[in-house]
């Protein structure tokens, strides 16, 4: 897709549903079992969108898996509170799962807060560190659900509106069986056709919809 889009993971743009009601309501908990919380769910569900928010909210320090070997983990714990989107990715290196087993500790001992989201429950990611393994496999799990077609709709509603874009009472029908079934999907086929509509100097319909949808993703 030769769009490059800036996210937009504030509280105001994501859609309660649901099928991510429990996650919302856990995160604005004040209190989680020992401190620590994993988010898991598949793709597009909106994990990173809720570690966002949560993050934001809580003065939360925001990292990827993957950049824990590198991140000053004093510095982290000293925020009192650390969301890592995709944790799983700490299975593949044991410098990660060391730094992640530290951080744990550092965090635990300042009574602060861990937010973890990844795809799957602990128990699947293959952590071969014994002591993170049943350090994360104690930690409180909440399941996010995939978008279902009133999640999508009421985002793609949302996110025409947002742009103040007028669409007919068709165009919705249409792109949900088309569609990537996530939010971030939602929000580039938004930014596709608003792009396309203001290039071909037309309003955004069914007809457009299908044309650029063929011809974009080869779809019937």
């Amino acid at each position: 897709m030769p769009l490059d889009l800036p996210a937009r993971h504030s509280r105001d743009s994501f859609v309660p549903a649901p099928c991510n009601a429990h996650a919302l309501a856990m995160l604005g908990q004040p209190e989680w079992p020992a401190g620590k919380l994993v988010l898991c769910g598949p793709e597009g569900a909106g994990k990173t969108h809720l570690l966002h928010i949560w993050a934001d909210e809580a003065g939360a320090q925001l990292l990827s898996g993957d950049d824990l070997v590198q991140a000053d983990l004093a510095v982290l714990a000293q925020a009192g509170a650390v969301a890592i989107d995709d944790a799983a990715s700490v299975a593949r290196t044991p410098e990660a799962q060391t730094a992640l087993f530290h951080l744990h500790n550092m965090l635990a001992e300042r009574k602060g807060r861990l937010l973890l989201a990844a795809r799957a429950p602990v128990r699947d990611w293959g952590i071969r560190l014994p002591d993170l393994a049943s350090r994360l496999q104690a930690c409180a799990h909440v399941s996010l659900a995939p978008p279902d077609d009133t999640l999508l709709a009421a985002v793609l509603t949302k996110l025409f509106a947002d742009r103040q874009v007028r669409i007919p009472d068709n165009l919705i029908p249409f792109l949900l069986p088309r569609m990537e079934r996530s939010l971030a999907g939602a929000q580039a086929i938004v930014a596709l056709l608003d792009a396309e509509a203001l290039a071909r100097k037309k309003p955004i319909s069914r007809a457009l919809a299908a044309d650029v949808m063929q011809s974009s993703f080869d779809l019937d």
